[in-house]
């Protein structure tokens, strides 16, 4: 059964606000999974929280050919405007498939397949992202319950499923781009993310 542990928090302001960043080490990885935590969070409900998974070439790099850099500001912005919450980073790139394969997957993309039938013909799931680890760091903030800022049903259920109360689902709108509007129209059709109706062909 995985457990994770804090090891150390250190104050950490930033353009959107004064954070803590915490450091939790599991024992189901050798990643070092993050939580940047604003206010007190601790036998709170109705906290609002991201469960982020990295992503280096959109968080980092401003990638264009996704919303996740974007996705990743507003959400600090918002829990710093809310005065408490917290953003969880989990270390899953790829949507769990690792940055070399993510970018094998970008060539396939650019031969024209779309973001879940790349990942399948690298002999890996659409999504194979976990969020155990997650709901670990939840219950060692001891927040009781959530306002969870995603447009992902999966990641809704999965979390439910590991005992998390979610109260209500904060949407994220982002911008949509000539280079990124293939990949939104297929979270929105392939994999049911909750965007813009305009995106459903």
């Amino acid at each position: 059964m995985p457990k994770v542990k804090r090891m150390v928090a250190a104050r950490l302001p930033n353009a959107e606000g004064e954070f803590e960043l915490a450091l939790y080490t599991s024992n189901r990885d050798d990643k070092e999974h993050l939580a940047l935590i604003c206010g007190d969070v601790s036998d709170q409900q109705d906290v609002l929280v991201r469960v982020h998974s990295e992503c280096f070439t959109g968080d980092v790099l401003g990638s264009r050919r996704c919303d996740c850099g974007e996705q990743l500001q507003k959400s600090m912005r918002l829990i710093a405007e809310a005065g408490c919450g917290v953003m969880i980073y989990l270390r899953q790139e790829g949507r769990g498939i690792g940055l070399l394969n993510k970018l094998r997957a970008y060539n396939l993309q650019d031969q024209g397949y779309d973001t879940v039938d790349a990942n399948l013909a690298l002999g890996h799931q659409a999504d194979e992202r976990e969020y155990d680890i997650a709901a670990l760091i939840i219950n060692d903030l001891k927040i009781r319950s959530v306002r969870l800022i995603t447009n992902n049903p999966h990641k809704i259920e999965s979390l439910t499923a590991l005992k998390i109360h979610i109260t209500n689902r904060v949407e994220l709108h982002t911008t949509v781009y000539p280079d990124n509007i293939a990949y939104l129209r297929t979270k929105a059709e392939r994999m049911n993310h909750l965007l813009m109706a305009g995106l459903v062909s």
